[in-house]
């Protein structure tokens, strides 16, 4: 297992050169860059910008030279805890992503546990008591919580919450906790909106989880080790409980790879629609903007997540499933 975890980290070097190449190519590739973009929306607002500033700030980030020598200052900055400056923002990219990391991690987090506790009981129940009513019931509701997009459901509970009760029911807290630091007050209005975002994000992950649990321990329970548990007069309980679920978590631990960057991403339309204060709006707009330095790191970022994702998923599932291997050899 160690010799497999060393080798897996030395993999990850390479593979992440080549995903910053890859990065770094799809933002250069657009025609123009930032300061381009900024000039002709100033000269469509009927403005002037300031050419000689625009200039300066191209000789001081290094826009004046090569393609490959502007890699290797974003890739030596990075190396150095330096992520660059966002120009949109006149202001440095940690700065920028500031309390809307956490927040975001917050929301992403609450999302999470509340798509494993509601999902896992269902998951279960749909199995163990295969096409009876409760089983059409939740099957019902579970396709509709995979039809509804979640911005759309956003949409949906913002006009009955504006039509029914005269409320907005947007942002992560009270408008005049925006832009302010820390407080008890403030804390307590991030709790108290929390529970939105996360009802709405959470509802496709949850109906996408129970129905793939109630496929994979239908599929377990039918297996030839659960029949002979079940005739030498184990618990069903027990029975249930000792393998078959075991087995069918899976899909779950292969899961950690994907959500890991969903944490820093979030729900980028969903925030959008509810004006969340989080991670996701702002890679979006510094996606269309080209700025470069700041939508850069996020996808860096978002990359590495995925990687060390993939590597706990992967020494997960060979703890967790005796029947998975970390070579490919056969067994005798």
């Amino acid at each position: 297992m160690i010799r497999y975890i060393l080798w897996r980290l030395a993999v990850m070097v390479p593979t992440l050169i080549l995903i910053s190449m890859l990065v770094f190519t799809i933002i250069k590739l657009p025609p123009g860059d930032y300061f381009e973009s900024y000039v002709q929306e100033m000269r469509a607002l009927g403005e002037t910008a300031d050419l000689q500033e625009i200039e300066e700030m191209k000789a001081r980030y290094g826009f004046d030279k090569p393609v490959p020598v502007q890699y290797l200052h974003w890739v030596g900055g990075m190396l150095h805890g330096d992520f660059g400056y966002s120009f949109e923002y006149r202001m440095p990219v940690s700065e920028v992503v500031g309390d809307r990391m956490w927040l975001t991690v917050l929301v992403s987090m609450a999302t999470i546990v509340v798509t494993w506790v509601i999902a896992f009981p269902i998951g279960i129940y749909s199995a163990t008591h295969q096409y009876s009513w409760g089983d059409y019931g939740l099957t019902f509701v579970g396709l509709l919580g995979l039809a509804i997009p979640n911005f759309l459901l956003a949409l949906i509970m913002m006009y009955f919450a504006n039509i029914w009760f005269g409320i907005s029911i947007g942002h992560l807290m009270d408008r005049a906790y925006l832009n302010q630091p820390m407080s008890w007050d403030k804390a307590k209005s991030i709790l108290e909106h929390l529970w939105i975002p996360v009802l709405i994000i959470g509802t496709g992950g949850t109906a996408g989880m129970v129905r793939r649990l109630r496929s994979n321990l239908l599929d377990e329970l039918e297996k030839p080790y659960v029949v002979t548990a079940r005739a030498k007069g184990l618990a069903p309980g027990r029975v249930l409980m000792k393998y078959p679920l075991r087995m069918a978590l899976n899909f779950f631990i292969s899961d950690i790879g994907s959500i890991l960057p969903q944490v820093v991403s979030g729900a980028e339309i969903t925030a959008i629609v509810l004006s969340l204060e989080t991670t996701g709006p702002l890679l979006i707009r510094a996606l269309q903007g080209q700025d470069m330095y700041l939508a850069g790191s996020f996808l860096m970022f978002l990359a590495f997540l995925t990687v060390i994702g993939v590597l706990i998923s992967d020494i997960a599932l060979a703890m967790l499933d005796p029947r998975i291997r970390l070579e490919g050899r056969a067994a005798k």
